[in-house]
């Protein structure tokens, strides 16, 4: 009968997600460590030589955790209160051809505010899947929570709108200089149209 190699524990030498941290000792599944965590590098086989590592990965990572937890709460001020915004198809009625989901969040954030996020970072329950302003939660590193909001603009409305305005251009040609109706009641200015508009689209986009 084959013996098994497999060793008890491992060290970690940098942080694995649902594992541990850098300087842990830990238990892995045989595959996982053979075909992952060795080989990458990720940790070693834990003996009496490497386990004279472990002081100095623990060291090494609590200054990196400093690091990481001031670079956290910095960001969770710059984006707390901020919305911003994406443009999604959609219906007229606000339903999205597809959705908002945590990868497109990730790239929102790194175009919008410079930062780069794991997707483990974003929580969301579900993805996002009408137009509307929506409350974003985070969890950075060292677990600092951040808040921000995410504004879906439906391209179907914004056409819809456009579209709307475009005739009442066209109807503006008719209208005598004087700016009234055939009835003579005097009628709104197109800058006033066009403001009236711009509204229902924002009305439409809070829904």
């Amino acid at each position: 009968m084959q013996k098994n190699t497999q060793p008890n524990q491992l060290l970690l030498l940098e942080d694995v997600v649902n594992l541990g941290r850098k300087g842990d000792l830990v238990k892995a599944k045989p595959g996982f460590a053979r075909n992952f965590l060795l080989p990458k590098k990720k940790a070693v086989i834990a003996d009496k030589r490497t386990i004279r590592l472990q002081e100095r990965l623990k060291e090494e990572r609590a200054k990196q955790s400093a690091v990481d937890k001031k670079e956290s709460e910095a960001f969770a001020v710059q984006i707390k209160g901020k919305t911003l915004k994406t443009n999604v198809k959609s219906d007229k009625e606000g339903h999205l051809y597809g959705s908002v989901a945590v990868v497109d969040i990730v790239k929102i954030l790194e175009e919008e505010e410079g930062v780069k996020l794991e997707r483990r970072n974003v929580v969301l329950p579900k993805p996002i899947k009408t137009v509307g302003t929506f409350e974003i939660q985070l969890r950075l590193k060292e677990d600092v929570p951040a808040t921000f909001f995410l504004k879906v603009i439906g391209e179907g409305q914004i056409e819809e709108v456009k579209s709307r305005v475009k005739v009442k251009e066209e109807g503006a040609e008719d209208l005598s200089e004087e700016g009234v109706s055939e009835e003579g009641e005097p009628l709104p200015t197109l800058k006033e149209q066009k403001a009236e508009m711009r509204d229902e689209l924002e009305e439409r986009s809070k829904k």
